[in-house]
């Protein structure tokens, strides 16, 4: 039986800084075994933790997406004593990685569906990842219209702003980008709030229409209304609970919301799910 404590040397190939305040930076991690990264074969929507030896761990969302060889990414924000720590390592670095832990999105039930994709600030992660592997050539036909409705507080706290601008010019992917707010005149995309773009660009809710959600907790609490407004049903609206991510595995019980454990039952649910545990997510 594998230890799932024990995490696999990686070596940090490349750190990139995604937003103006330096606060999330994206790291490509290379495995020291090639036959590790067979070992960590993941899906879109898991996690895993990110472990530094003799400081701790934390769990983050994938980044990369499963269609991505060679490198695992994770994007993380300076928060906490390993994540602050994270932010002074430098490329050529070792650490570990645990996993890949949780489920994943429901990508089977999703073929043949049309996919709405609402995230906000840096809990984009493994919604990137998620958008990465739908495009990819061998599976964009297993989706029908896919829409992606993103958006952070400026235009220089979004993530990707690189793939943000190549999927916007995409004809098989209706891109909606947004932001509170900017007094930058050369900002073309949307300006507002996440429920308030959804509202105006989602597709009305049907039985082949699905919605996954992640983001901060006031943009779900707000976007939630608007899908059922657009006549989204519970079990059509997926949502991924990743700021109640602990020990990845269900040990620790700090994750857990009435039965559910969220690292080992989680992090992905569909409203209808979380309708049945208590209000304490």
């Amino acid at each position: 039986m594998v230890n799932p404590y024990i995490p696999y040397p990686v070596r940090i190939d490349e750190i990139k800084t995604e937003t103006e305040d330096k606060s999330l930076k994206t790291f490509k991690f290379v495995f020291l075994n090639p036959e590790d990264e067979e070992k960590f074969a993941y899906r879109a929507g898991q996690f895993a933790e990110l472990s530094i030896p003799g400081l701790g761990e934390i769990p983050i969302g994938i980044a990369s997406s499963p269609v991505e060889k060679g490198f695992v990414k994770f994007t993380i924000f300076k928060t906490g004593k390993v994540t602050s720590y994270l932010h002074s390592m430098k490329e050529g670095d070792i650490m570990g990685i645990r996993g890949p832990l949780g489920n994943w999105y429901p990508w089977d039930l999703l073929e043949g569906k049309n996919v709405v994709i609402i995230g906000g600030g840096f809990a984009f992660t493994t919604l990137r990842s998620s958008i990465i592997y739908m495009l990819d050539p061998e599976n964009r036909k297993k989706f029908k219209d896919i829409h992606v409705i993103y958006g952070a507080r400026s235009p220089g706290m979004l993530l990707y702003k690189e793939e943000l601008e190549q999927w916007a010019a995409r004809d098989d992917l209706n891109m909606h980008i947004t932001v509170d707010g900017t007094d930058d005149p050369e900002w073309k995309h949307h300006t507002g709030f996440v429920p308030t773009i959804t509202e105006q660009e989602a597709p009305a809710g049907t039985e082949d229409t699905y919605a996954i959600v992640c983001g901060p907790p006031v943009m779900i609490k707000f976007t939630q209304p608007v899908l059922d407004k657009l006549g989204y049903t519970d079990d059509r609206i997926i949502m991924s609970l990743e700021n109640r991510m602990k020990c990845g595995i269900g040990m620790c019980g700090r994750c857990n919301i009435g039965k559910e454990f969220v690292c080992k039952d989680g992090p992905v649910f569909t409203l209808r799910q979380l309708n049945q545990t208590p209000k304490e997510y």
